[in-house]
């Protein structure tokens, strides 16, 4: 998952952290679940001040820009099967008719990711220069 010891340590801070922070929600009432939640969003907290302090340290990206009207369409491709899953569930009470919208959503969100994202984010990637 990371390239440096110190990516290392901060992201594992931060997988820490993020863990006793969810555990400390679950027991929010109790006054442990509180404490724990406490710690790990200070532990998350001193994660993303570790990122920060790390990403000067990493030189410049040899990405150019991506087309971000292409990624744009392709979350809003992706948005629209989602929906048409929702509107699927809302519309019918038949298992066959919700079955069926659910796999015509399914299908355009991965139309979203596979043949618009995935082209969009490559296009400019590191490999290609």
């Amino acid at each position: 998952m990371a390239a440096t010891k110190s990516q290392g340590k901060a992201y594992t801070l931060f997988m820490v952290g993020l863990t006793a922070a969810a555990a400390g929600t679950a027991y929010f009432s109790s006054g442990t679940g509180k404490l724990v939640l406490l710690i790990g969003l200070v532990a998350v907290a001193i994660s993303f001040w570790t990122f920060l302090k790390i990403k000067p340290l990493e030189g410049k990206v040899a990405l150019g820009s991506q087309p971000a009207a292409l990624k744009l369409a392709g979350a809003a491709v992706v948005l629209l099967g989602w929906l048409v899953v929702l509107g699927g569930i809302n519309a019918t009470a038949s298992v066959g008719g919700r079955m069926i919208a659910a796999l015509l959503g399914l299908a355009i969100s991965i139309v979203g990711i596979v043949f618009i994202l995935a082209p969009a984010v490559s296009k400019n990637a590191i490999w290609k220069a």
